[in-house]
């Protein structure tokens, strides 16, 4: 039996299906006015055309969950634009584009495994590990007295990625990114 999910069940990266074609719950929000029934607003992305749209949903209603493969697979390296993946099962590789990967791309690094998403054959997205371990190749050095902020300083890491991190984190450093927000974890 097929999976049905009410948008009061909506999460980002809930795949569904909607009016003939497979959409990816980008962003959600529950809104609950003071006045006036609940909804939900959301950001969708088109897994097959990449486009993507807002969209307010009643929490009740229905649709049917879209029947996703994912594939075990190893990033290899970038050439001219495109990211070659291989099966790990078969040596099969396969290219994908900047569009295809997303937000995903900023998380890559050589040798990684990742899951290579699909929908009836068509590849639309990757998703990295949760938490991945990047070298930090960039960033202005901390000074002593500077330990109390929270606001932390600008780093650049292996695979070009910026984020912010404490004052403590130093060039060669290994950190932990949390890849479903972004953040910096730790120091390893």
């Amino acid at each position: 039996m097929a999976t049905v999910y009410s948008a009061g069940d909506f999460r980002n990266g809930t795949t569904f299906e909607m009016e003939g074609n497979v959409y990816r719950i980008v962003e959600f929000q529950h809104v609950k006015p003071g006045k006036g029934s609940a909804f939900v607003r959301t950001k969708i992305k088109n897994v097959i055309t990449g486009s993507v749209l807002e969209k307010t949903f009643n929490p009740s209603e229905k649709f049917q969950a879209a029947e996703i493969e994912k594939k075990e697979m190893q990033y290899l390296y970038e050439d001219g634009g495109l990211y070659y993946f291989m099966d790990n099962n078969t040596y099969e590789q396969i290219p994908l584009n900047k569009e295809q990967l997303g937000d995903s791309l900023k998380f890559l690094k050589e040798n990684m495994n990742v899951k290579v998403l699909s929908y009836k054959g068509k590849v639309f997205s990757i998703e990295p590990p949760i938490f991945v371990e990047l070298e930090v190749t960039y960033t202005e050095p901390g000074f002593s007295g500077n330990t109390a902020t929270t606001s932390g300083k600008p780093a650049t890491l292996e695979n070009g990625y910026e984020l912010t991190v404490p004052m403590f984190v130093n060039i060669g450093d290994i950190i932990r990114v949390d890849t479903r927000t972004g953040e910096y974890m730790e120091r390893i």
